[in-house]
């Protein structure tokens, strides 16, 4: 079993930070997404999407996409819970990770691209942008209210959400945007988990 990917990238790093939570060690193969390897056949073979993470399994399959391989996971080793521990716990932690993730996180990249325009041959859009800055906030102020008395996004653990938050945040980070500006229980909780060992940043 290995993973196959780009520890900057948020996905990736996403899944690297829950792997580190939970204490599961997978060996780790580079996709060097700034020199193109995952368009190439080789990794198309894997994920025809092109993207990161694949997680490559014992009997030469392959399982994509970040939070299919993290449920996968947590199947394989339940402790330490990191969706929690009751139907409700689970369904709340569901819920917020959610949130960072299609509310915040698809935001983000999106306005990555419109913005910044990291594709070749794609021109920027300014309208999408903008469109997409605006609706961020209604994310974070769900986020930030979710911290509210709390150490983590679900209460005293840390839960799939975390995770998504740190390495969203991060990616804004990296692109200029600071997402945390103005949230203060999300610049707390930022700081704070920005300190934990699982957020370090390591290429295999």
């Amino acid at each position: 079993m290995k993973i196959h990917d780009f520890p900057l990238a948020p996905n990736p790093r996403k899944l690297r930070i829950y792997l580190k939570e939970k204490g599961i060690e997978v060996p780790f193969v580079l996709v060097n997404i700034i020199e193109g390897e995952q368009s190439s056949e080789a990794f198309l073979a894997k994920n025809p999407l092109g993207k990161t993470p694949v997680l490559e399994l014992d009997d030469g399959t392959y399982l994509t996409e970040s939070l299919p391989i993290i449920e996968y996971f947590e199947e394989l080793h339940p402790d330490p819970p990191m969706w929690g521990t009751t139907p409700i716990e689970r369904a709340r932690a569901r819920r917020i990770e959610r949130i960072a993730d299609v509310g915040l996180f698809v935001r983000v990249a999106r306005w990555v691209h419109a913005e910044q325009s990291p594709l070749p041959n794609v021109a920027p859009d300014p309208a999408m942008a903008k469109a997409m800055r605006e609706e961020m906030p209604t994310f974070l102020e769900v986020l930030d209210n979710e911290l509210r008395g709390r150490e983590f996004l679900a209460g005293d653990r840390v839960t799939v959400g975390d995770c998504t938050l740190f390495a969203t945040i991060g990616f804004a980070r990296f692109r200029e945007l600071e997402l945390e500006k103005g949230y203060d229980e999300i610049t707390r909780w930022y700081e704070a988990f920005s300190k934990r060992p699982s957020t370090e940043v390591a290429f295999p």
